[in-house]
């Protein structure tokens, strides 16, 4: 078996978090872990997709909080029986 040596530039501290945390998790060490992730996303037993978090601001925050509020206690919650239904209220907010 061929063996070649990967060597990426990393902070200690960050060597030391992944390195504590594949441990707790059940790897012999940090370098286990990555083989075993190597391997799978060579076979395509893995998919990665990267996605950037998206943060509110404190104002839309709150806002949101307040509307899950209403939503869960029934309050500025309309419900339609069908499309038709749907499109009559929504004309009839839209006219008042």
């Amino acid at each position: 078996m061929n063996k070649t040596v990967l060597q990426i530039p990393i902070s200690q501290d960050l060597r030391a978090n992944a390195e504590k945390e594949a441990l707790s998790q059940g790897f012999s060490s940090l370098q286990e872990l990555i083989r075993v992730f190597l391997s799978k996303v060579a076979s395509h037993k893995i998919e990665i997709t990267l996605t950037e978090s998206i943060f509110l601001s404190e104002r839309n925050e709150e806002r949101y909080i307040d509307m899950t509020k209403d939503f869960e206690s029934g309050i500025n919650v309309s419900s339609a029986n069908d499309v038709k239904d749907l499109m009559h209220k929504l004309h009839e907010d839209s006219v008042s």
